[in-house]
């Protein structure tokens, strides 16, 4: 009675109406969005184009879409909505396939779901190796790999078997890791926790302190830790809250990861090469002779250029025992003048030199 005096049910009503109203407005314009992307590959299709995915095209609405966010949701929040709205549109024209590291519940999926949004058609797999192989084949035209995290470094096999295969890197995700005790409890039953060895490592610190007696046995992947975890109930698993769901297990502690700000890097792999959008990154694999001063010389043209280089890591040349390949990313694409004259120069003096992509940075 006291909310009828005041008048608050019939402007709750006012406001809901006004909400209906808009939602009739953004399903109208979601539909008229719809058709004219099916247009748009209806002219594809005609013009004998085989390529539906273009993440240089993807990354430009997502970033102009966020510069124009007047609020109240945060950039991030908008983001994530036109990633599914920019998926749903493009399975109208050909629904994307994409392989990871599974099975369903791992950093991976989320990481793949992140960059192609859920209207793809997700293929889990058993290894990184498999990954590229169902690429390379054809089989299957994408997949999402992990390369590096924020606490532990590189993953070396992506690295190793992107020299291996003929692919080319079209884009990059940042998925920011939180890693969750599951079990069917209580903590006081756990004798064994099973984890994935780059887990361990992510949260030794935490498991040092909080479960010092308890046995670590490892896992193949976090997805497949929760689902031993769910078989024995004097053990708990380090896992992600989606494989926990799945295997149907407790979230007991959440973010026991030792560093909170803990992000892997996934490389989005396929054979498509793509545009400068203004916001690049490009990876390459070069060598020196085997002089001093070589690598130097590699580098010193990004110096010279104003060219920002992100990353270098060292990896054995497995041709020769005690030489080395460098994994560099820079910002800036390929195409652009001064980057395309500073690779010229590299390449020239390179004793090995591979370009394995100019792709869109990650937006999100």
């Amino acid at each position: 009675m006291a909310e009828e005096a005041t008048g608050l049910p019939a402007e709750l009503a006012r406001l809901r109406a006004e909400i209906d109203r808009v939602d009739a407005a953004i399903l109208g314009l979601l539909g008229e969005r719809g058709r004219l992307t099916a247009e748009v590959g209806k002219i594809k299709h005609a013009a004998g184009t085989t390529q539906y995915y273009h993440p240089d095209r993807e990354a430009e609405i997502l970033r102009r879409v966020m510069a124009e966010n007047p609020g109240p949701f945060s950039d991030q929040q908008v983001a994530r909505v036109f990633r599914e709205i920019i998926s749903a549109g493009l399975a109208l024209e050909e629904p994307l396939r994409v392989a990871y590291l599974g099975p369903e519940g791992t950093f991976s999926q989320m990481a793949a779901e992140k960059h192609f949004g859920r209207s793809a058609q997700f293929h889990p797999v058993s290894s990184i190796a498999e990954i590229f192989r169902e690429v390379d084949s054809g089989q299957i035209p994408f997949g999402v790999v992990p390369v590096e995290n924020s606490t532990e470094g590189s993953v070396n096999l992506s690295l190793d078997l992107m020299l291996d295969h003929p692919l080319q890197i079209c884009g990059e995700v940042q998925l920011r890791i939180v890693h969750n005790l599951v079990g069917r409890g209580p903590r006081s039953s756990i004798r064994r926790v099973h984890v994935h060895y780059q887990t361990r490592a992510q949260c030794r610190l935490w498991l040092a302190e909080q479960l010092p007696h308890a046995e670590l046995c490892d896992a193949p992947s976090n997805a497949e830790a929760a689902r031993r975890a769910a078989l024995d109930p004097e053990s708990a698993a380090i896992s992600t809250r989606r494989a926990a769901e799945l295997a149907g297990v407790e979230i007991l502690v959440p973010s026991i990861e030792d560093q909170p700000d803990n992000t892997t890097r996934f490389w989005v792999i396929g054979r498509i090469a793509t545009r400068p959008t203004g916001s690049d990154k490009t990876s390459l694999v070069v060598a020196g002779a085997h002089r001093a001063g070589s690598l130097h010389h590699l580098l010193s043209p990004f110096a010279e250029a104003g060219l920002n280089l992100t990353r270098i890591e060292s990896r054995p040349a497995r041709a020769n025992i005690w030489e080395y390949v460098f994994y560099l990313d820079f910002l800036g694409h390929r195409l652009e003048p001064q980057v395309a004259a500073v690779l010229e120069r590299i390449e020239a003096q390179a004793s090995f030199y591979r370009c394995l992509g100019s792709y869109p940075r990650a937006v999100f």
